[in-house]
């Protein structure tokens, strides 16, 4: 089975979105860009969001098997996804490579 090598690539805020919808946070996402995590299996890594975990999970699992080519070839390296997490209010976007 591969490693899935998950790098942080952007972070979005929307401050007006989160002042007209969102409950303070006592902690918003702490991941940072250029933080790098490894998937070895489905455990998730340490220091990762459990809700981006969630989103990104189905794309490891495919990624870890030697599968690609998501949605009909729409990353240069079919060994790739760019996907972001849930969070409308600050979405994370993440590169995941299979290695």
């Amino acid at each position: 089975m591969k490693k899935v090598k998950i790098t942080v690539i952007r972070k979005a805020n929307y401050p007006d979105l989160s002042a007209k919808f969102e409950n303070p946070l006592e902690t918003p996402c702490s991941l940072q860009e250029g933080q790098i995590f490894w998937a070895d299996g489905e455990e998730m890594p340490q220091g990762f969001c459990e809700s981006a975990w969630e989103t990104l999970l189905p794309f490891v699992r495919k990624l870890q098997r030697g599968g690609g080519n998501f949605y009909g070839g729409w990353m240069k390296d079919p060994f790739s996804a760019l996907l972001s997490c849930n969070d409308g209010f600050r979405p994370v976007s993440f590169l995941l490579e299979a290695k």
